[in-house]
C-alpha cells in the first residue's frame, strides 16, 4: 500500500465540511435512493463535486430493498422463545437468530450476534426504530457494499460525478459506552489507511497503525444526521479519499481477533 509520503491522496484535509441533506421523503420498497438524493440536492440548491462522500443511513437502503418484516408474519421457535426471556418478543428474537451466524453473548432479551456479513452487533442489526409501521422491524441490507456500489453507479450515470458512498449503521463498541456510526457498506473510497513504516514527528516508526477512514467519516456525518431528526443523508466534502476498498475490509479476520 502506498505510504502517505508517496500518495498525495493521503494528505490530511485542510478543511472539511459536512452538510445534512434535508427533504428526503419517507422511503418505501422499490424507491430509487439515488434519485431521492439527487432530488434533495436539487431542492437544496446543492451540486455534487468530484470527491464528495455521500453518507447514507442503512435504514433507507434497507427499506428500499424490501428488508422490512412484519412481526405478525414470524413464527418463533423454541430457542427464540428461550432467548426472549420474560421481557422480549420471541418473534423479534427469531429474526435475530435468522440473521445471525452465531450468538456471541446473550442476556435475555439482549443478544450480541455475528451476522452473515461478519459484523458483531446488537440484535444482528434487527431494529424497530424508524420502521415504516408498528410491529415491524428493519433488517440490514443483504450486501451493503453492493448497495453502496449501485447508488454510486447511478449517481455517476446521472451527474457524471465520481463520488464516494458509505452506508452506515450505529454500533456499540467493546470497552466503550455509547453507540457511534460505522460504515457497513462502502464504494469509491479508501476504507483503511495504513501508516505502517512511516515515521512520526519524534522519529518513531509506526508498525501497526491502520486508521478506519470509512468509520471516521461515518461517525462525523452522524453529528449532522442525528438519530431522531429524519435526516438519512449527509455530504462530506474536503477529503481526498477516493479508492477501491469495501466495508468488508473493516471486519477483523478470526486469526487476528483476540476476543473470539
Amino acid at each position: 500500500m502506498p505510504s502517505p509520503a508517496q500518495n498525495p491522496q493521503l494528505k490530511p484535509a485542510a478543511e472539511l465540511s459536512i452538510a445534512a441533506l434535508a427533504g428526503i421523503p419517507l422511503v418505501k420498497e422499490g424507491d430509487d435512493i439515488a434519485g431521492l438524493i439527487l432530488n434533495g440536492l436539487a431542492a437544496s440548491g446543492l451540486l455534487l463535486r468530484r470527491g464528495d462522500v455521500l453518507v447514507i443511513a442503512q435504514k433507507i437502503v434497507s427499506k428500499a430493498e424490501g428488508r422490512v418484516v412484519r412481526l405478525a408474519d414470524v413464527d418463533p421457535a423454541r430457542d427464540a422463545i428461550e432467548l426472549a426471556g420474560r421481557d422480549g418478543d420471541p418473534r423479534r428474537l427469531e429474526l435475530i437468530l435468522s440473521e445471525s451466524t452465531r450468538v456471541v453473548r446473550s442476556r435475555p432479551p439482549l443478544v450480541i450476534a455475528e451476522t452473515a456479513h461478519g459484523f458483531v452487533c446488537a440484535s444482528a442489526g434487527v431494529d424497530a426504530s424508524n420502521a415504516p409501521e408498528p410491529d415491524s422491524v428493519v433488517l440490514l441490507p443483504e450486501d451493503p457494499d453492493a448497495s453502496a456500489a449501485r447508488i454510486r453507479h447511478e449517481i455517476r450515470l446521472r451527474t457524471g460525478q465520481r463520488v464516494g458512498v458509505i452506508v452506515t449503521d450505529t454500533f456499540g463498541r467493546a470497552w466503550r459506552v455509547g453507540i457511534t456510526n460505522v460504515a457497513i457498506g462502502s464504494a469509491g473510497i479508501e476504507v483503511l489507511r495504513d501508516y505502517s513504516g512511516q515515521l512520526d514527528p519524534a522519529g518513531y516508526e509506526l508498525h501497526s497503525t491502520v486508521v478506519a477512514i470509512a468509520d471516521e467519516i461515518a461517525a462525523a456525518a452522524e453529528l449532522v444526521m442525528g438519530k431522531t431528526d429524519r435526516i438519512p443523508v449527509a455530504i462530506v466534502r474536503g477529503l481526498a479519499v477516493e479508492g477501491h476498498g469495501s466495508a468488508k475490509d473493516l471486519v477483523i479476520s478470526p486469526e487476528h481477533d483476540l476476543f473470539r
